[in-house]
């Protein structure tokens, strides 16, 4: 496919995905002081049967980790959700500020901060069973599958490895997450591969600091370096993404099984970035499918 046509493409799924206004949350929890460390959470309507308990779906937004993209942009995706029966949490947690000078010194976004981006999302799925109990009881916090877009499909995947970080991780658990399984959707799986592509502006080596930090700190957050997690995971992935390329998740995919682990990766055709949260896409169907394979 030429250049202009791809791009092209791109364009009008990217205006799709974010053409949908705004779905209000059902309840809104904190689980930390800061203005970002808080929940949208969507009680489970459409398919779900009165009287059970629905399998919860905690949802990690994309956006390069960078401060103007906020869970605001997901949350069409959390209520088609929501409509098929599950209960939704939508995370929201800090992100990166425009650049002081520190980094490029360009003004731009810079991608997440280090550690805070890390201690969120530990921290807002450490505090999910007791928040749950509290605003969203008809969520039954022993089905819960968590999905991502993107740098969120990343922050999917390094949750669930919390349990194979270095010992001396902050964040390192001593067993894994008591989740049904993961569904990362065209993640930032791999950060040697994202950075050599130079994903998203070079995302990646700003969320760990560039220089030095990038090799460092690649083992605590690196979800390619984080295996064999013991924990069921699916990649969705479209084959015409221009904005986190096949090649990232096919990469990730690849070190599961040099590590002895089998993961799902579904690879749509015809489909980039952005239809995967879409819920006008078909693509988005698809996603849901996936989810609730693991979940009920």
């Amino acid at each position: 496919m030429p250049d202009d046509v791809a791009a092209a493409r791109a364009a009008a799924e990217e205006e799709s995905a974010f053409s949908h206004p705004p779905v209000d949350p059902d309840a809104i929890a904190s689980y930390g002081d800061h203005p970002d460390q808080v929940i949208d959470f969507y009680a489970p309507r459409g398919e779900a049967v009165p009287g059970d308990l629905a399998p919860l779906v905690v949802v990690l937004h994309g956006g390069a980790w960078r401060a103007p993209y906020d869970r605001r942009h997901v949350t069409p995706f959390a209520d088609f959700l929501a409509r098929r029966g599950f209960a939704v949490a939508n995370v929201e947690y800090r992100r990166g500020a425009a650049d002081s000078g520190t980094g490029a010194g360009t003004g731009a976004p810079v991608a997440g901060r280090w550690p805070d981006t890390f201690d969120d999302v530990a921290a807002a799925l450490d505090a999910m069973p007791a928040l749950l109990r509290e605003v969203l009881p008809q969520a039954d916090p022993r089905r819960t599958v968590v999905t991502g877009h993107s740098a969120g499909g990343h922050l999917a995947l390094w949750v669930s490895a919390r349990h194979v970080l270095p010992a001396d991780a902050p964040w390192h658990t001593g067993r894994p997450a008591p989740l049904r399984g993961v569904v990362a959707l065209a993640p930032i799986a791999d950060f040697a591969v994202a950075d050599k592509l130079d994903v998203c502006g070079g995302a990646a080596r700003q969320l760990l600091g560039g220089g030095v930090e990038f090799a460092e700190r690649q083992p605590y957050a690196d979800p390619a370096l984080l295996l064999p997690t013991g924990i069921a995971t699916t990649l969705v992935q479209g084959r015409t993404d221009v904005v986190v390329p096949q090649a990232v998740a096919e990469s990730y995919a690849d070190a599961a099984a040099k590590a002895g682990e089998v993961i799902g990766l579904t690879l749509l055709e015809d489909v980039g970035h952005f239809p995967l949260i879409d819920p006008a896409a078909d693509a988005c169907a698809v996603v849901a499918e996936e989810i609730a394979q693991l979940a009920w």
